[in-house]
């Protein structure tokens, strides 16, 4: 996931009600497809971030020492300033960049 070059808020905003439920008509369905986007992307920035804290980590025997890593703490801050997944998956929804299929209509 490239996290430089998101364009969703930071903050919370007022989205049309129209522009989101025209995909598919429902809002209900509108919503439980953007949920399950924004699960799939808080999991990838999650593991993303875990990696990047690994190459920093410092293994010791003694939990009496614990150590301030400038670059952990900075990669921290970097995630923490990133929009909400629920704010980007919303604007991947409005872009049209998920790709949704309704089950519930059978095909014979």
């Amino acid at each position: 996931m490239d996290t430089k070059n998101l364009t969703a808020p930071n903050t919370t905003i007022t989205y049309n009600r129209d522009a989101l439920t025209a995909p598919t008509g429902n809002m209900y369905e509108a919503i439980s497809i953007i949920a399950k986007r924004a699960e799939q992307i808080n999991t990838d920035v999650r593991e993303e971030l875990v990696e990047k804290l690994e190459e920093f980590a410092t293994y010791n025997d003694s939990l009496e020492e614990v150590f301030e890593n400038k670059e952990q703490i900075e990669v921290s801050k970097f995630y923490e300033r990133l929009p909400k997944p629920a704010a980007i998956a919303v604007e991947e929804w409005l872009e049209g960049k998920i790709y949704f299929r309704d089950t519930s209509s059978t095909e014979s």
